[in-house]
């Protein structure tokens, strides 16, 4: 779907759901919400992650059929309005799959193919791509952190290869935010470089997170764009392929800069 390697990938966060952590309600209308999309699109994105159900820390359960509700509607004008690749944010293969028959060019989950058995499948059927997330329960590790994330990945990888889903459909993020304290948020960012091992493209979601706001004390998610900014250059720096992003225009201006001078 894109060319990695060459340029930093800009994907803009469309969340259609009324508690989102920092834009939650803002886009549940469908003109609002396909508005916002090319308006990103026009400030640099590449692609559009939507999502119908929010996944911050003790977010509400929403059922797949609530779920299907809020996205189709969307990318069936999204489909035929813009012209980037569309991500759908869900960890459920019945959304997915509805997503996938309607054009959704890849499925970004962020339980890594582990909450639903069918994921892998799904996506293979479809052809589609996939970005596979760490995440795991509590914030306990046996291991070296890094050395336990590349485990997870790795053996996620296997379930999507064994599938049938292809080798260059696949994207990994670490998981900024899901199972991990603030040390080992950061420390994860410190070592973002290691993730190469794996062989993949990687994609980077740290916009207006937690992580950043203990570190600007009393901000608020919003106040995070220069914060989010600054790790869209570091990750640039440690080889990322992708930053996930609320604000576009800004992390797009700072990834060419940082291209610039890292991928020459």
């Amino acid at each position: 779907m894109l060319d990695y390697g060459k340029k930093t990938y800009i994907m803009g966060i469309l969340n259609v759901t009324p508690d989102s952590f920092s834009d939650g309600g803002d886009f549940t209308n469908i003109d609002i919400a396909v508005n916002h999309a090319k308006e990103m699109i026009e400030l640099g994105a590449d692609m559009i992650d939507l999502g119908g159900e929010s996944t911050r820390p003790g977010h509400k359960f929403v059922s797949a059929e609530e779920e299907i509700s809020r996205i189709v509607p969307v990318i069936k004008r999204l489909k035929q309005e813009i012209n980037v690749p569309i991500s759908i944010d869900t960890y459920k293969s019945e959304v997915a799959e509805e997503a996938l028959k309607l054009g959704v060019d890849m499925v970004n989950d962020v339980w890594g193919l582990t909450y639903d058995g069918k994921m892998a499948d799904v996506v293979a059927k479809y052809d589609g791509e996939v970005c596979i997330m760490h995440n795991q329960d509590g914030t306990e590790y046996d291991k070296d952190i890094m050395e336990a994330i590349k485990e997870f990945l790795q053996n996620s990888i296997d379930m999507a290869l064994k599938a049938g889903v292809k080798k260059e459909k696949i994207v990994l993020d670490p998981g900024i935010g899901f199972g991990k304290t603030y040390e080992q948020n950061i420390e994860v960012l410190e070592r973002l470089g290691e993730l190469r091992d794996l062989g993949y493209p990687v994609l980077l979601g740290t916009s207006r997170k937690s992580v950043l706001g203990k570190i600007l004390e009393g901000s608020t998610p919003k106040e995070r764009v220069n914060a989010t900014v600054a790790t869209t250059v570091l990750g640039v720096r440690d080889g990322v392929d992708i930053v996930r992003v609320h604000d576009v225009k800004e992390n797009k201006e700072a990834a060419m800069v940082a291209d610039a001078i890292y991928r020459r």
